[in-house]
């Protein structure tokens, strides 16, 4: 993907999100980002969009069978979580001291 033209995200691994639309749409439980994909737009939380794999044995896992584990949903579909204010809240980036720095739009306090 050409980097002029590349989406920013405001969503970053380890920050705490809620699902606010599919399957497992929870408004209300955040859930911490493991992963972030923004050549694919893709996010991977903690929890959310659980499939399973059948694996063969192999030299590495010898036993093989069932695994359950995350897949990635549309990075759309989750909103940063504000503590502040205990509710999803939107981002704006501004500038402090020569630094972009994201700040939620619901109680005004800068993410970490």
């Amino acid at each position: 993907m050409n980097n002029r033209f590349r989406p920013k995200f405001n969503i970053k691994k380890g920050d705490t999100v809620v699902v606010i639309t599919g399957d497992d749409k929870d408004v209300k439980k955040p859930r911490i980002v493991l992963e972030v994909f923004p050549d694919k737009g893709r996010v991977l939380v903690e929890g959310v969009n659980i499939v399973t794999r059948h694996t063969k044995p192999s030299a590495r896992d010898t036993k093989g069978g069932i695994v359950k584990r995350e897949g990635s949903i549309n990075i759309s579909n989750v909103m940063l979580w504000d503590a502040k204010s205990s509710a999803p809240t939107k981002v704006k980036r501004s500038r402090e001291n020569g630094k972009l720095v994201r700040v939620a739009k619901k109680s005004g306090e800068t993410i970490k």
